[in-house]
């Protein structure tokens, strides 16, 4: 590597050191979050120790997308601790957040999909929430399920995986969310993600399947994966 990228090295790790050896007010950091660089954002994402309005909760969800990684995933750390809060929860319940956090389910980092999965589990109780969400989840989930069934696992290995990746963390947002859903289109869902040749699709839909459902079809898929040849599958 070359002498300037050990510069830039020196000198992101020197700005992120003087910015976190130095006091900045609520108002600071918030000021940071929207108009600094990715070292700023993240070390303002660090620092900041609670939220106060429905503006400093967008401030925070709108770094979900669009931004470095490292920013999305420090944002998507920090989400899940003040959401786990009752008392920071509500500031977060705004229709606007709700589109960025299904679009944060499918980033392209797991620690953020994981992060943001367990953060949006805390709205399970706002009814409006959980319609909007899992109504657009829905769709989502079949859009995909249309694109991978259409694939050749022979094409390019980049363009399958991107695609199943994004299926994977749908099927695991509905596993939290299965009961929030129209059952006809959870059902729909879980007939067509079992014959998925990715495995990674089967064993999600199995742990999907666990969830014991009365359904006659569900009970006999869910035999045919306990069946499947991969022991991932087969151990729910």
């Amino acid at each position: 590597m070359n002498n300037s990228y050990y510069e830039t090295l020196d000198e992101n790790f020197t700005q992120a050191l003087n910015l976190y050896e130095t006091e900045y007010s609520h108002e600071e950091l918030l000021e940071l979050l929207e108009t600094g660089n990715i070292v700023q954002k993240q070390i303002a994402a660090l620092k900041l120790e609670t939220v106060t309005s429905n503006k400093d909760a967008q401030i925070l969800v709108s770094n979900l997308v669009g931004q470095d990684g490292k920013i999305r995933e420090v944002i998507s750390l920090r989400l899940n601790e003040f959401m786990s809060n009752p008392e920071l929860l509500p500031y977060f319940q705004t229709v606007e957040n709700y589109k960025t956090f299904l679009e944060a389910i499918i980033d392209i980092n797991a620690n953020i999909c994981r992060n943001i999965i367990n953060a949006i589990c805390n709205l399970k109780n706002n009814d409006e929430f959980c319609e909007l969400f899992c109504k657009n989840l829905t769709d989502l989930t079949f859009d995909l399920l249309t694109k991978i069934e259409q694939f050749s696992f022979q094409d390019g290995k980049y363009k399958v995986n991107k695609e199943v990746f994004k299926l994977y963390w749908c099927l695991e947002t509905i596993y939290e969310f299965w009961n929030k859903m129209l059952f006809e289109d959870l059902k729909q869902i879980i007939l067509r993600s079992k014959n998925i040749q990715e495995y990674t699709i089967r064993e999600k839909t199995a742990k999907i399947l666990s969830r014991n459902f009365e359904d006659s079809d569900l009970i006999q898929s869910r035999e045919e994966l306990r069946n499947d040849r991969n022991y991932y599958v087969r151990r729910f």
